[in-house]
């Protein structure tokens, strides 16, 4: 009766270490998803739901008129 108990908190961490690359993304995002719905600050998240993202890419004025001299 003790090997078996010993024997079950090995199999139950190399049943952890076992876990696929695909499936602790899956966690992580539910994870993740969790905490936004509860409302937890996640850095960028945090930031993204108070202000709207600005472009940062202005239009540079035509400047063709300058470079070849033209009338």
């Amino acid at each position: 009766m003790t090997d078996q108990q010993n024997q079950q908190p090995e199999e139950e961490a190399s049943e952890r270490k076992k876990v696929s690359l695909q499936d602790a993304i899956k966690q992580k995002l539910a994870a993740k998803k969790q905490d936004q719905a509860a409302g937890k600050s996640g850095g960028f998240g945090a930031v993204a739901n108070q202000q709207k993202m600005q472009n940062q890419n202005n239009k540079k004025p035509n400047n063709q008129r300058r470079r070849t001299g033209g009338s």
